[in-house]
């Protein structure tokens, strides 16, 4: 019989220190249509390569991450821990997270995240 052990790193298609994963599925965390306000994903994907921070810090476009009581889910994933953002509503927001992801890519390691953020984290689930 085989065992399969899961890695202890992130499964990507190259060693990175982090991944952000922004829904923007048309669900109900970002529909404009449904008064939600707007992600600004193409400045996010635009600022991501500009800074060359794919290498370091993955950006992916995802689907639904749920809740749907929340808007604008944000999910942090690190080989140690996920980080759940909720409620990111203002371009400020997005702009400190990228400015957060630059930073640590920097520094070759995951700072803690700034102010502007800390009181987004929410708890997604309980073990």
């Amino acid at each position: 019989m085989h065992h399969i052990t899961m890695p202890s790193t992130l499964l990507t298609k190259r060693q990175v220190m982090g991944q952000i994963l922004v829904c923007a599925s048309g669900c109900c965390c970002g529909r404009i249509d449904k008064g939600k306000p707007e992600i600004p994903l193409e400045w996010l994907k635009k600022s991501w390569k500009e800074a060359r921070l794919l290498k370091s810090i993955q950006l992916t476009i995802t689907g639904c991450l749920g809740p749907c009581d929340l808007t604008n889910v944000v999910s942090i994933l690190t080989p140690e821990k996920q980080i759940w953002l909720g409620r990111i509503t203002e371009h400020l927001q997005y702009e400190a997270l990228f400015e957060w992801a630059k930073a640590s890519a920097e520094a070759g390691y995951l700072l803690d995240l700034p102010e502007a953020l800390q009181n987004h984290v929410f708890e997604r689930y309980k073990i």
